[in-house]
């Protein structure tokens, strides 16, 4: 089991890098290459990683662990989900993490219930919010200023313009070719 109080997810290893043991990580922090500046990251299973190394490639970070040292052991934590306890994160104030939004609710800028949110996604294009829809099923839509607006922590939660979250078409209903509006 995870020994964090709050765990918050930092990375997930994505696989071996070359022979001595590094790792590939998908990184969630604000800069890839501060994976363990917040000290060592643990696993589900309780497991202790330590960063000796980090750099950036491409879109991953590649890290060399204290704990991992050859290849084998690499490849053996594909997808393993490493996390850091909340109280070793900063804290400003102002900042959220994406842990604090999981379970709040979403409305739309007409203050409709929509549902809430359940989980993030990032399929490589950008973060997305799933939604369980208010009205049964989930929904997807982009975590973006133009889609989500508004966040509020303190009342619980966020606000989504439906249009630029694809839940509402941008266009009117016009009517059909050869039809007038309120014609005879």
């Amino acid at each position: 089991m995870i020994d964090p109080t709050e765990p918050v997810l930092l990375g997930v290893i994505g696989g071996a890098h070359g022979i001595r043991g590094e790792c590939r990580v998908k990184s969630y922090t604000e800069d890839p290459e501060d994976l363990g500046a917040y000290g060592p990251l643990k696993d589900a299973r309780g497991r202790v990683f330590t960063v000796l190394s980090a750099r950036l490639q491409k879109n991953v970070v590649v890290v060399r662990f204290r704990e991992v040292t050859d290849r084998n052991a690499a490849e053996a934590l594909n997808g393993t989900e490493l996390f850091i306890d909340r109280a070793h994160l900063p804290d400003d104030g102002e900042d959220f993490y994406q842990a604090d939004l999981i379970g709040l609710d979403a409305r739309s800028t007409e203050g409709e219930l929509l549902g809430e949110i359940i989980a993030f996604h990032n399929f490589g294009a950008g973060d997305i919010l799933e939604i369980r829809s208010a009205a049964g099923g989930t929904v997807m839509i982009p975590f973006t200023q133009a889609a989500v607006p508004d966040i509020d922590l303190e009342l619980g939660a966020i606000t989504v313009e439906p249009v630029a979250a694809g839940l509402k078409d941008a266009v009117e209903a016009r009517p059909e070719p050869g039809e007038e509006e309120g014609g005879a």
